[in-house]
């Protein structure tokens, strides 16, 4: 997380798949695995976006057997840029019109 700069964060978190992606991992509460996500973009596609969430040490990726899973790295993100995944999480959810509790 050292060598991950917050422009290359705020690159990454600019898309809305990655921003979608980050508010189904954020309220999810769990790991998720990458095929259960609720997005509308083709496999290849998510696989991008996946990608650069990790290089930007958003999410970490590992493997339950045959299945990658998803964490995202809320500890970390706040210790290195505090409150910013906090505060996309909140913009989403009432951009979304959800509840943030």
């Amino acid at each position: 997380m050292a060598e991950v700069s917050l422009q290359q964060v705020l690159e990454a978190l600019a898309e809305p798949v990655r921003r979608t992606v980050v508010s189904q991992l954020a309220t999810a509460g769990e790991d998720i695995s990458c095929g259960t996500f609720d997005v509308e973009v083709s496999r290849s596609t998510l696989t991008h976006h996946f990608n650069v969430l990790r290089e930007a040490g958003v999410i970490r990726q590992y493997y339950v057997g045959t299945t990658k899973m998803n964490s995202l790295r809320m500890d970390e993100m706040e210790e290195r840029f505090p409150g910013l995944l906090s505060a996309l999480v909140t913009a989403s959810a009432l951009e979304a019109g959800a509840p943030t509790h």
